[in-house]
Parts: structure tokens; C-alpha cells; sequence
């Protein structure tokens, strides 16, 4: 599936030579990724044609007059389309000539050089432990660091991922997104620009069954354990009181084991908890608590008059979906570093043998975009597991995944939708548009 990369601004800078270029302001999972030209995405296509060959999504062509306002917001387009597609192949995903890129364009945009650093990793129990880091170095890289640390198994990795944690009042955390393999933890904590932010390392699978493949580790279990505990502190988790007793019964004697297996029948175990948003379901403007796992979206839905309302919509009938920003970018000096804002996602859904959209409202619409495509990826795996006749490619998990599934299985695809409004304010140009998820 696709990454979500968008290019919602471009600022025109003038040069040494007395003219002017456009600097395109990359956004990955709404929040400032980096800030390129179009010179420096053409070098680094013809840098991964050198590696990949011809297999690489069309790049748009150079222009050698003046561009017309309709020729620059084609090729911004066109630019986005081309950093989506790419990010497809998890060859390329994985090749020194993608990441090299990537980690040099971070740095730069953020006026970050490579040095040693430490960095705190918040473990799910709480704690942190520090490790010693370069800045360059990737998400990928400080998870292997932190699980040589800890002791955690390399073949589990996959199972496990770094995301950014922030701490809100009364204690509550609030994941705010999850940390792409590429991506510098050290720069996306500078560029994020959210208060009381950690990195912090948890479980990246919605599939509650997947603890069994973590259980011959025991610092994977301690991990998962740990998890546990604060997802039921925190509520995330629902156990009814008699499961609370036993869980608490259990965790006094330090079972691990039993409490994991009698953990895994608990309401919304093993989900990912988003903070409170808006919807559209009942009617308009409706508060709502979505837990997001186990091929479902789960909603608590507040309605007009205070009564609450539990929805569920299961996985298997969600037709597609898409991400649409909704606001204005307003900085003319350098765009807004974040896009979380103004976000909405919607999703088709079948109701009563009829399609119809859902909309929820949400500052982290990016994560649970992740959270659906996490969800897809897991379930086709499970399918071809138990069908060998299917045919699925899947690379390492935590990269983009590719699918190729026949006997009439739906394809996943995802497409960027075109943009639904453009304004230019002094010499910043934004475009606002819909990233689309088809299934």
C-alpha cells in the first residue's frame, strides 16, 4: 500500500543567480518530512534508475520555459503521485540509494547534522531507558538498537515499532503517529512541534492472536505484558470486573502467561485507543471514543441528549477510504510544520446491503489510516496462510506491502484523489486534497 505522502505547499525562493526556484514542503502522515526541489527528486531518480531500471513510476519531465500556474500545480501533483508510488516497493524501500536520500533531505530541511546523541525510548510500563544514537540514524536502525538493549529477539523485530508517544494531562498518553522505518527519530522529534513528546516503543500488530508467535521470548512478552497493564490503567482495555479480578490476582503472582490469555478476551485488548473526535453517525457532530483492532472499529458515540451509543464496523465491509485535509496553511514565512489539525477521514461502509460514508473528524486520521491498512495487511496474511493457492508477496512487516492475490480476492490499492481547492497566499502555494484507500 501506499505511503501517505502529500505536497500540499510550494514556495518559490529566489537563487544565487538572481532567479527563482520552487521548494516543495513534503508531508509524511501530516507532519513536515522534508523541503526539496524538484532538481534534487530528478538527481535521486536517475540515481535509483541506475539501481532498479526501468521499474520505477513515472517522473514528471523537466521543464525548460517558465512554468504557467496550471504546469506547477501538475507537476507538484505529479511529484506526490511519483514519492506514493515509489514507496510501493519494498526493495527500493530497503535499497542504501532510497534511504541515503531521505536521511540526507531530513537532516537538511532541519538544519540537523550527524552527531552522536542519546535518546529515551518509553517503554509501555513507563519507564525509559537511554540509548546512544547517531542523529542520522533511522527508526529502523534505533528499534535494533533498543531490542539489542533490552534483549529483545531479532526475528521478532517485525512484530514491534517506534512511534511518537505524548504525555497530556492527568497521565494520559496519546500515541501521535507511528515512526516509517526511514524516518530519523531524532528529527521527527525536533519537527513534530508537539509539547511533551517521546519516542516510545510498542507492539505495531492488531491481531490479538499474534501474542502466541512472541510467547518463546521473554523479553517479547515482557513487552506485551507490560503493554497490557497500561492499556487497562489507561482504559484502552475494558475488563469486565470479575476478568479485573483475576487479571489483578494474576499479575500479584507474576503470571504472565494466564493473564496474556485471559487479557486477550477483554474488550479492546491489543487495540490502538484514539483521543476523542467528532462524527457524523447518528447525525452530525457527534462525539465519539474510536478503539481500532481485531478487524474493527469501535466507536462510543456520545449523542445529543448525553446517552452514549456503542457502533461497531467491522473491517470486512469497509469498501474504501480516504484522508482529507481541511484547513488553511497561513505561514507565508515557511509552512505549518504539522497538517493534524484539520483532518477528516471517511470511509464507505455496507449497511443494510447498502453503501453509504461515515465520517470521523479526528487530529489523527494518518494513524488510523494505519491502523485500517494494518489491519488489511494482517488479514491477507492470515487468508494465504490458510489458502495456498493464493498468492501474496509480503515484504518485512513494518515496510509497504504489495499484494498480488487471485481466485477473485479484491487488490489493494490506494490512489492520491485530485485536489479539491488551491490558493495562493503571498508566495506560498497550498493545495488541499483527499488521499484515497481502495480495497
Amino acid at each position: 500500500m501506499k505511503m501517505h505522502f502529500c505536497i500540499p505547499v510550494s514556495q518559490q525562493r529566489p537563487d544565487a543567480l538572481g532567479g527563482r526556484y520552487v521548494l516543495y514542503s513534503v508531508y509524511l502522515d501530516g507532519f513536515l518530512f522534508c523541503k526539496v526541489r524538484y532538481s534534487q527528486l530528478h538527481r535521486w531518480n536517475e540515481q535509483l534508475k541506475r539501481v532498479f531500471g526501468n521499474c520505477l513510476p513515472p517522473f514528471p519531465p523537466k521543464y525548460y520555459l517558465a512554468m504557467t500556474t496550471s504546469m506547477a500545480d501538475e507537476r507538484r501533483d505529479q511529484l506526490e503521485q511519483y514519492l506514493q508510488n515509489v514507496t510501493m516497493d519494498p526493495n527500493m524501500l530497503r535499497s542504501d540509494v532510497f534511504i541515503d536520500f531521505l536521511k540526507l533531505v531530513q537532516l537538511d530541511t532541519f538544519s540537523m547534522a550527524t552527531k552522536k546523541a542519546s535518546l529515551d525510548i518509553l517503554l509501555p510500563d513507563g519507564r525509559s531507558i537511554k540509548i546512544e544514537i547517531l542523529t542520522s540514524d533511522t527508526a529502523e536502525r534505533v528499534l535494533e538498537v533498543v531490542s539489542h538493549n533490552i534483549g529483545l529477539c531479532q526475528e521478532l523485530l517485525e512484530y514491534f515499532s517506534l512511534f511518537l508517544i505524548q504525555f497530556c494531562k492527568e497521565g494520559r498518553l496519546s500515541v501521535v503517529k507511528k515512526l516509517a522505518d526511514f524516518e530519523l527519530p531524532c528529527v521527527s522529534l525536533r519537527s513534530s512541534e508537539v509539547e511533551n513528546c517521546k519516542v516510545g516503543l510498542r507492539k505495531w500488530y492488531l491481531d490479538p492472536s499474534l501474542d502466541a508467535r512472541l510467547m518463546d521470548c521473554r523479553t517479547a512478552v515482557d513487552l506485551i505484558y507490560m503493554q497490557a497493564i497500561q492499556d487497562i490503567e489507561k482504559e484502552w482495555a475494558k475488563p469486565t470486573e470479575v476478568q479485573r479480578q483475576k487479571l489483578e490476582a494474576l499479575q500479584k503472582e507474576d503470571n504472565q502467561t494466564k493473564f496474556l490469555e485471559l487479557a486477550r478476551e477483554v474488550q479492546h485488548y491489543g487495540y490502538m485507543r484514539l483521543e476523542p473526535c467528532t462524527c457524523d453517525h447518528p447525525e452530525p457532530g457527534c462525539q465519539a471514543l474510536l478503539s481500532v483492532g481485531n478487524n474493527e472499529i469501535s466507536c462510543c458515540i456520545t449523542l445529543p441528549d448525553n446517552q452514549t451509543q456503542d457502533v461497531i464496523f467491522q473491517m470486512d465491509r469497509v469498501k474504501c477510504w480516504q484522508v482529507t485535509f481541511l484547513g488553511t496553511l497561513l505561514d507565508t514565512d515557511g509552512p505549518q510544520q504539522t497538517l493534524n489539525q484539520n483532518l477528516e477521514l471517511r470511509f464507505q461502509y455496507c449497511e443494510d446491503s447498502h453503501w453509504r460514508w461515515f465520517v470521523i473528524y479526528t487530529k489523527q486520521a494518518f494513524l488510523l489510516s494505519s491502523c485500517l491498512k494494518k489491519m488489511i495487511s494482517e488479514k491477507m496474511v492470515k487468508q494465504a496462510a490458510e489458502n495456498p493457492e493464493m498468492q501474496i508477496e509480503v515484504p518485512e512487516q513494518g515496510k509497504s506491502k504489495k499484494y498480488h492475490i487471485q481466485q477473485n480476492q479484491q487488490k489493494d490499492h490506494s490512489s492520491f484523489l485530485p485536489r479539491k481547492s488551491k490558493i495562493k497566499i503571498a508566495e506560498v502555494d497550498c493545495g488541499f486534497g483527499t488521499i484515497k484507500e481502495d480495497l
